[in-house]
């Protein structure tokens, strides 16, 4: 071990400890880690009461996360850290355009299932109707038969069922299959977009970078199959605000579907006043199908 003299030592003796890291990969990593996390540190000239600090937010932001909310995932997503992952690591490896997107700290992997083109209104949800035709293909166009497909959603108010005790447990999710077309049909309320928390670390941040806190609208999707990378998708609605300004750093070209309205009885329920058809086609990567962790029971 190195003896320090000065600050200059501190780190080619960190950096000569993580370079005998046996697993390549993460002696990879680490040395990274510590040569730009060191290199940080020097650039901003961080103080003492700053790192004080820094180390008492990171205590906090676990503390803030539990069943419920991960507030990691969401400080990702409001750094610009999940979409930088996945679109460097999604579209031939960030060479083109995909349908990946972020999971987001909501999802829950016991999602009730549906038969194909049904409800996934499990209580009370005002709200015009929605009816969803995502279109699921392979890289060469091909339909996806076969494919488990969740979607789940915020209600018109703005919160997940399991931020909202008004909501019945499941409400606006379930699973499908699809069939031989590779398509996936359902029945829902249009959605709106929505603040993130605001009373926690993130909320802090935002407010002193005097941002606002909006997502735009969306539905949540996560496909998987053998032979197929899962994919995880957030499809926007195009007419809704923030578009151009999500606070999480989510929206691309090809993740914004297909939205129209219609104040003509519905072809199958009849009148339900205006109702709206989302439509959006989504392409899977071939790879290994592995389910994401869940930021949430």
């Amino acid at each position: 071990m190195t003896i320090m003299s000065s600050h200059s030592d501190v780190t080619p003796a960190v950096l000569k400890v993580m370079e005998q890291t046996e697993d390549p990969r993460l002696r990879e990593i680490m040395v990274s880690l510590v040569k730009h996390l060191h290199g940080f540190i020097r650039d901003v000239r961080l103080t003492e009461t700053e790192f004080q600090q820094a180390t008492k937010i990171l205590n906090t932001m676990g503390q803030q996360s539990n069943d419920k909310h991960n507030e990691f995932v969401l400080m990702a997503g409001s750094l610009g850290v999940s979409s930088l992952v996945c679109l460097l690591n999604n579209g031939d490896n960030g060479t083109t355009e995909t349908t990946q997107s972020l999971l987001g700290p909501f999802w829950r992997m016991d999602q009730p299932m549906t038969e194909n083109g049904g409800s996934i209104l499990r209580s009370d949800t005002p709200g015009p109707r929605l009816y969803g035709t995502f279109t699921f293909l392979d890289k060469s166009d091909n339909p996806i038969e076969g494919l488990e497909v969740d979607i789940w959603h915020a209600s018109p108010v703005g919160l997940y069922e399991n931020q909202d005790d008004s909501q019945a447990e499941f409400n606006l999710r379930g699973k499908f299959m699809t069939g031989a077309d590779g398509i996936v049909r359902f029945k829902s309320v249009k959605p709106i977009g929505y603040p993130i928390p605001t009373t926690t670390t993130v909320g802090m941040l935002l407010a002193a970078q005097k941002r606002h806190p909006y997502r735009p609208a969306h539905i949540h999707v996560l496909a998987h199959k053998h032979g197929f990378k899962t994919l995880v998708n957030q499809t926007y609605v195009d007419e809704t605000d923030y578009l151009t300004s999500d606070v999480q750093f989510g929206v691309t070209q090809a993740l914004i579907g297909k939205l129209e309205k219609h104040t003509a009885p519905h072809p199958e329920d009849g009148d339900v006043g205006e109702w709206y058809t989302l439509e959006h086609t989504l392409t899977l990567e071939p790879g290994v199908s592995t389910l994401p962790i869940p930021p949430i029971k």
